[in-house]
């Protein structure tokens, strides 16, 4: 499956915000969106008022590209979301939330999403005790994710561990650092997911 191999500093500044996508760089001095904050190309710096169509279009993109998801994945998690009963924008984060993945990420055994993606798919990560490497897992309310006992393994999330001591966890889950075990409480709020997005345009997008 194709997916975008180009600099990733670049989609930041495209969408003129932060999307993590370096992990802790993202929060220096050496971070490129504050140090160049317009657009890439030849006409970055003459940037338009964008149309309502462009708006939303920016939303889905940021959101997309947050999760390093292509089109069609992306299409698939709102058509999955938009079956559910509830508020389709707050499903759709939910289930991006609950990403194997971006749960590793967001304890900390990983400096960022691709990062943890990777870890998933070689195979480093258990989940309740069994090897899992599918990164795009929906984890559920009691799972426990666990790193395989490998030394090399250990000293990378425990790295990893050591520079996102300052980030916080969120409230539904919880992390052991000395045991490098995670695990998920419950099912993230809307208030729990803290992405600059709004979803409601995403909705309208594809509502159309």
């Amino acid at each position: 499956m194709a997916r975008y191999k180009g600099p990733l500093c670049r989609l930041c500044r495209r969408e003129g915000a932060k999307l993590y996508l370096k992990g802790t760089k993202c929060d220096t001095a050496k971070c490129t969106l504050d140090r160049r904050s317009f657009a890439p190309g030849q006409h970055g710096k003459s940037r338009t008022k964008l149309s309502e169509y462009g708006l939303q279009l920016r939303e889905k993109q940021k959101l997309r590209r947050m999760y390093g998801l292509n089109e069609k994945q992306f299409r698939l998690y709102f058509k999955r979301a938009s079956r559910k009963k509830g508020v389709t924008g707050d499903i759709l984060l939910q289930m991006l939330e609950t990403r194997l993945d971006n749960v590793i990420y967001l304890v900390g055994f990983a400096l960022g999403r691709r990062v943890a993606r990777q870890i998933v798919r070689h195979g480093h990560i258990t989940l309740n005790g069994r090897k899992v490497n599918i990164p795009s897992y929906q984890v559920k309310i009691g799972d426990v994710i666990g790193i395989k006992d490998r030394e090399n393994t250990k000293k990378l999330v425990a790295g990893s561990l050591e520079l996102t001591a300052g980030r916080s966890v969120p409230e539904w889950l919880s992390v052991n650092k000395e045991q490098l075990v995670a695990k998920t409480l419950r099912v993230p709020e809307r208030k729990d997911i803290n992405v600059p997005i709004n979803e409601n345009m995403i909705v309208e997008l594809y509502s159309k």
